[in-house]
């Protein structure tokens, strides 16, 4: 399955200056649980921005011209095919963890979003979603994390 994982304020924000615009470890914590033992999916100014391969989960990296360095834990990959074709033989999940244009570019074919609520509106924000990203969606269920997160859960109709 194909899922989106996401931390979004208020106002949609999802980045600033290369970076999240928070720090919540209630909401990193959640996002280690639920990745781990699958497959990440990023573009490369995330995987930038992470620094490093995030332990136990299969690292690709989307790229047209860049190569994420010398890393065996990371595998280089051109595009949304490759990543679908390469789905197909992993007994995984693969998480869509970012940045926008990669949300962008998987939006048909994300089964599953999984949405922290951030409680705030991030003024400065230079990276925000689409209002309309959830459209065609339905809540199936709630968690609430500690620091007063909301998770929501959605399903494609």
């Amino acid at each position: 399955m194909i899922i989106g994982i996401i931390a979004i304020a208020k106002n949609y924000a999802i980045g600033k200056a290369g970076k999240l615009p928070w720090h919540y470890p209630a909401d990193l914590k959640f996002f280690k649980e639920t990745t781990t033992g699958n497959g990440v999916v990023m573009g490369f100014h995330t995987w930038k921005s992470i620094g490093k391969a995030l332990p136990n989960r299969l690292n690709l990296v989307l790229s047209r011209t860049e190569m994420p360095g010398e890393n065996s834990e990371v595998f280089l990959l051109r595009g949304k095919q490759e990543v679908i074709a390469l789905s197909r033989y992993l007994n995984c999940h693969l998480f869509i963890i970012g940045g926008a244009k990669t949300y962008e570019n998987f939006a048909a074919v994300i089964e599953k979003w999984i949405v922290t609520e951030v409680p705030f509106t991030v003024e400065d924000a230079d990276v925000f979603m689409p209002k309309d990203f959830l459209d065609g969606f339905e809540t199936t269920e709630k968690k609430l994390l500690d620091d007063g997160l909301n998770v929501k859960i959605l399903q494609r109709k």
